[in-house]
């Protein structure tokens, strides 16, 4: 499959963008179209997934419905972050054996998680027939949720450049460490140069200050305006907290055990840097998840 047959079939992810309307009491959101957003890294061990189950709980607690979707198809472990176990799975779907609706579990209040499968090569590659299976399917839940946060797999497999490319915004998680500066540049490059992805939000983990995380900005950035047409746009950092070893283990997130820890607020100042209720967000390209439900929102204004 060429590149651009890979991007159409990206399909349906993105359509829910255009941001909420706030009615009533403060808190009531009314859905007008869903955030769709891939979390993702060029490099394993940045703190991905512990990003997601953070960014979902801040998310509900400020009251919107959030779905997480487990799109590391042969290494899954978001359900361990929230202490869930899922007795079925995206592999469950793709042999069609369960509907998503029967995969879908709750992780907590006001988050439904999509787990993914373990240790089965065949679904890390997913064809034609997979994917267009997956975007009819994810389509039918349409105005169910506020947000879809990807937590993708890391690296530039083949999936991890489908997710990205289906979904409306994409975040990228990175460390100061080297090795994970020039992978995360590595897969920007990718996703811009192939797939004519050219807008990226980037999450600084484990810094020792902001001046840290700034700097492996400047250094994306300035690399990025030599080589590739991008535009990167610092989302914000997440301190150096040893906590977060004991939240994995107790499988809670950091901001629900630990509230007031400077990491856990690094959280909430990301969630706020995202701007939820914005309805500046467009779709970026021809089809992405819930693409056809996106149309007809446009088309009734």
């Amino acid at each position: 499959m060429d590149y651009q047959g890979e991007r159409d079939q990206a399909g349906t992810l993105r359509a829910m963008s255009r941001g909420f309307a706030a009615e009533g009491a403060a808190g009531d959101k009314t859905l007008k179209a869903a955030r769709v957003m891939s979390v993702t890294s060029g490099k394993g061990g940045v703190g991905k997934t512990v990003c997601v189950a953070n960014l979902a709980k801040v998310m509900a607690g400020q009251g919107y419905r959030v779905l997480v979707i487990d799109a590391d198809l042969g290494l899954a472990n978001i359900d361990l972050y929230f202490g869930l176990s899922p007795n079925y799975n995206l592999n469950h779907f793709f042999s069609g054996e369960k509907q998503l609706d029967e995969i879908l579990i709750s992780a907590a209040e006001g988050i439904m998680v999509l787990p993914a499968g373990s240790g089965v090569q065949k679904y890390t590659h997913l064809d034609a027939g997979q994917k267009a299976g997956l975007m009819e399917a994810l389509d039918l839940l349409h105005g169910r949720f506020d947000v879809v946060l990807i937590d993708t797999e890391a690296g530039i497999s083949e999936n991890v450049t489908y997710f990205n490319v289906a979904a409306q915004e994409i975040l990228v998680v990175t460390t100061p460490e080297p090795t994970a500066i020039s992978d995360a540049y590595a897969l920007m490059k990718l996703l811009s140069t192939r797939f004519h992805e050219k807008y990226f939000r980037l999450i600084v983990n484990s810094v020792s200050s902001e001046n840290e995380a700034l700097d492996v900005y400047h250094k994306l950035t300035l690399v990025s305006s030599r080589f590739i047409d991008i535009s990167i746009d610092f989302l914000g950092s997440i301190p150096v907290d040893k906590r977060f070893t004991d939240s994995v283990r107790k499988q809670k997130a950091l901001v629900e055990i630990y509230p007031k820890a400077k990491s856990s607020q690094a959280f909430f100042e990301l969630v706020e840097n995202l701007e939820l209720k914005s309805e500046k967000q467009v779709p970026k390209g021809s089809q992405q998840f819930f693409w056809r439900r996106l149309l007809s929102v446009n088309e009734a204004r």
